[in-house]
């Protein structure tokens, strides 16, 4: 199947041509699995690694499909929607379905979520809209506000689907699917899907096939990936300033922290350092944030601090290097983190920070994986203690050698003794210079009793 071409597939004259000239040589595994189920009308919960095309996936049998149909959405209404978790997301569907729908005039594409005014939107729906690219949350609104109807909408898809599924869009979901009717093609796409939320994906789904390309969870194979553990989160910032200095200075490098301010303060640190960098995460404006990924795109700021609004759906050119500077707090989302790299079939690597107090985070990620990763030049040994998950091993399967310089937990305690006897030093030399408040307090209080009495 893999070996099909786009026009064997089932794809029309037009279509393979428009492809052709967006640069589209050959399918992937993803397209040849799901382009014939789609184009025969099936529902699919397609599960594949990150960048390996899932939004040609359904996008280009949606786009035939619509067209032979032959039916103009009327006023306010929607002939397919496709869901999407963030607006990043949303806009990079949109500019990939309109350049695959060029060839149709008669199809007509919008895009709506947050951050932006609703007059341009509005304007979008009150004509009808063919595809619809939306988050769930701005969708609402226009629900709401009787903007627009899904009383019509043929096709639902759901891109991101783990993510669309989570606690905190499955009532923004279950909302929107409520007003779309029973009766329509229903697909979901994900590079990752648990167990748990698969089974309510299922229950959404007419008889679906599943194309799992490859295993749910498993991380691009071209990422070269590491970890590098710190006891203490200060040095953090030095390893990041060395991998830096160590790529190519027009390298693009992605790094991602956990919390917003976090990436405020990585970008601030770096530019302080004079190193160009841009931040983006949901505190950001949309036209902020869409400034930051040009600027990062184009190469004019080679390095990009973002949040994991940024780990899906993103399709960045050329990244070279990933750096988690926080481990993710889903283990899912490690796996969409390093996706940004290695995509189109190229090499790259991830390299991930990781200090004591994100041990769970840390063994989330070994147990989703299900293999250890090797430890990177130059970190400190990570405590044999951290290790809370051990790998199942089969019938006859021998331990796996440890990819890490684990210390004895002897001597971890020893090292942890010198570090806390060296800190007390330290502090005791800084009191002896600047006593404490409390000490200064209580020295003036003295001084002053002192000076009663002598009167």
């Amino acid at each position: 199947m893999a070996d099909k071409t786009f026009q064997e597939l089932g794809l029309s004259a037009p279509l393979v041509k428009q492809l052709e000239k967006l640069g589209y040589s050959n399918p992937t595994p993803i397209q040849s699995a799901c382009i014939p189920l789609l184009l025969g009308g099936r529902d699919v919960m397609g599960l594949a690694q990150t960048g390996t095309g899932k939004t040609a996936a359904f996008a280009l049998p949606l786009i035939q499909n619509l067209v032979a149909e032959d039916k103009p959405a009327g006023a306010k209404k929607v002939r397919a929607l496709i869901l999407s978790p963030t607006r990043e997301l949303a806009s990079q569907i949109q500019v990939n379905v309109a350049a695959y729908a060029r060839p149709f005039p008669q199809i007509f594409s919008a895009v709506i979520y947050g951050g932006v005014g609703f007059a341009n939107q509005v304007e979008a729906l009150r004509r009808g809209v063919d595809i619809l690219v939306a988050t769930p949350g701005r969708l609402i609104d226009h629900m709401e506000r009787g903007n627009v109807n899904l009383s019509e909408v043929e096709t639902l898809v759901l891109d991101e689907a783990d993510h669309m599924l989570d606690m905190g869009f499955a009532p923004a979901l279950r909302r929107i699917v409520s007003a779309v009717p029973a009766k329509r093609r229903t697909q979901l796409f994900s590079a990752t899907m648990p167990d748990t939320i698969a089974q309510l994906a299922r229950a959404m789904l007419d008889d679906p096939e599943t194309v799992a390309v490859t295993p749910p969870a498993k991380t691009a194979d071209r990422v070269e990936q590491s970890i590098c553990f710190f006891h203490d989160k200060a040095d953090k910032k030095e390893r990041l300033l060395a991998e830096i200095d160590a790529m190519d200075p027009e390298a693009k490098i992605l790094i991602f922290t956990r919390m917003k301010h976090g990436a405020n303060k990585v970008a601030e640190f770096l530019n302080k350092k004079r190193i160009p960098a841009g931040a983006i995460h949901g505190n950001k404006s949309q036209s902020a944030r869409e400034r930051a990924l040009e600027e990062f795109k184009s190469g004019e700021t080679p390095i990009l601090v973002a949040t994991d609004i940024a780990a899906r759906g993103i399709d960045v050119k050329g990244i070279d290097l990933v750096i988690n500077f926080d481990l993710p707090m889903e283990a899912e989302s490690y796996v969409h983190r390093i996706g940004r790299t290695a995509r189109a079939g190229k090499s790259g690597r991830a390299i991930s920070f990781f200090c004591p107090d994100e041990a769970k985070q840390f063994n989330a990620i070994r147990k989703l994986l299900k293999c250890e990763i090797p430890l990177a030049d130059g970190s400190a040994e990570i405590p044999e203690r951290l290790y809370t998950w051990k790998k199942s091993l089969q019938k006859g399967e021998k331990p796996p050698l440890k990819t890490h310089r684990a210390a004895s937990p002897k001597a971890f305690r020893e090292e942890e003794k010198a570090r806390v006897a060296a800190r007390r030093a330290a502090e005791e030399e800084v009191a002896k210079k600047s006593p404490p408040a409390r000490e200064r307090f209580r020295m003036a209080v003295s001084a002053k009793s002192k000076k009663k009495r002598n009167r």
